[in-house]
């Protein structure tokens, strides 16, 4: 037996993988931007900042798509979670203004499949081309011993840019401003642990199966793709005080984490619809009103907060990005010396 023989009855194919980056490098090479440089398939990407910035500011953000991965593997389904994962990452720093402008993806699997490592970077390639952004590089392992076979896992991180005195930070935020929440398509890519075993072990359903109040099978709602917010917000980031990213910890969770001491967010529970989704999943798993609250985006994916007077310009320029907006909340000033807060009220 030779070495790489000794390898493969280990459980790590070299050919396999090979073959998958391969495959990978062409789609790789179809999201090349005019700021890329250097060579595909080299120890590192590169790419240039984009010229005409005074101080430009580079915006990094890393994350992944969490258990999403096991209903992309139950529905045989795996481009979608890479989308999911570009749009996560295009939203992380859109929150602080940035521009998008490379991205490095992570597949790691107990056996590899060529066939399904294309699938998923085909749609980190397809995310990455819809925002302009180069997919700079990447890394495959296969670790038989950590993961099942049939099991991945994906993550990712994204490089932007913005000019330094353009980054939003929260510290423009004022009491009297209020708070524009964007709809969502569905989880994202958050709750998904608790979403699954109400799904598949209280409702007892399987993926192909209709999902109660929605017209679509289980995988369809399962794996609706995270929504970039990138259109909908970028013609209006001069107008905004602060951004949220709604993931996980929901919408008081991420809120506080761009408000400045001294306020406090008021959101009305009540000034938006919860899409079908989160009613079923609440239903069937008995799962209390706070809890929802905090694992869940309840149909909101992102939040803007803005000065009164751009409230209409705001909801306006989502809705030409097909995205429903909703004045959801407003600031207030928050006890003396206090850090910030946020409060949901029932109205």
């Amino acid at each position: 037996m030779t070495k790489t023989d000794r390898y493969a009855a280990a459980g790590v194919k070299l050919d396999t993988a090979a073959e998958a980056k391969r495959r990978i490098a062409q789609l790789v090479s179809a999201t090349r931007t005019p700021l890329a440089r250097g060579q595909v398939g080299g120890f590192g990407g590169m790419v240039r900042v984009p010229d005409g910035f005074k101080k430009p500011v580079l915006v990094m953000s890393t994350d992944g798509v969490g258990s999403k991965v096991l209903v992309a593997a139950a529905a045989g389904i795996h481009d979608t979670v890479g989308e999911d994962l570009v749009n996560h990452s295009v939203n992380d720093i859109l929150v602080h203004g940035a521009t998008p402008l490379a991205f490095l993806d992570y597949i790691a699997a107990g056996n590899l499949v060529p066939e399904i490592a294309e699938q998923i970077v085909a749609g980190v390639a397809r995310a990455c081309r819809a925002h302009d952004m180069t997919l700079a590089g990447g890394e495959t392992a296969q670790m038989p011993d950590l993961y099942q076979p049939g099991h991945y896992d994906l993550a990712g991180s994204i490089v932007g840019v913005v000019e330094e005195d353009k980054a939003l930070h929260g510290d423009r935020v004022t009491p009297g401003d209020q708070l524009i929440g964007y709809a969502s398509t569905g989880l994202h890519t958050n709750g998904y642990t608790l979403a699954r075993k109400i799904v598949f072990d209280a409702m007892q359903l399987k993926i192909d199966d209709p999902f109660p109040e929605t017209g679509q099978s289980v995988g369809q709602v399962l794996l609706a793709v995270h929504r970039s917010y990138a259109t909908a917000v970028r013609p209006v980031l001069d107008h905004l005080h602060a951004l949220a990213h709604v993931t996980g910890g929901g919408i008081a969770g991420n809120l506080v984490r761009v408000l400045p001491p001294g306020v406090e967010a008021v959101v009305d529970a009540g000034s938006w619809p919860w899409p079908p989704l989160f009613r079923v999943l609440m239903r069937f798993g008995q799962v209390r009103r706070d809890e929802m609250r905090r694992v869940f985006n309840l149909g909101v994916g992102m939040i803007a907060v803005v000065a009164r007077d751009d409230v209409e310009a705001v909801i306006r320029a989502a809705e030409r990005a097909h995205v429903q907006a909703w004045i959801i909340g407003e600031i207030r000033p928050g006890p003396a010396g206090s850090s910030a807060m946020v409060r949901l009220e029932e109205r």
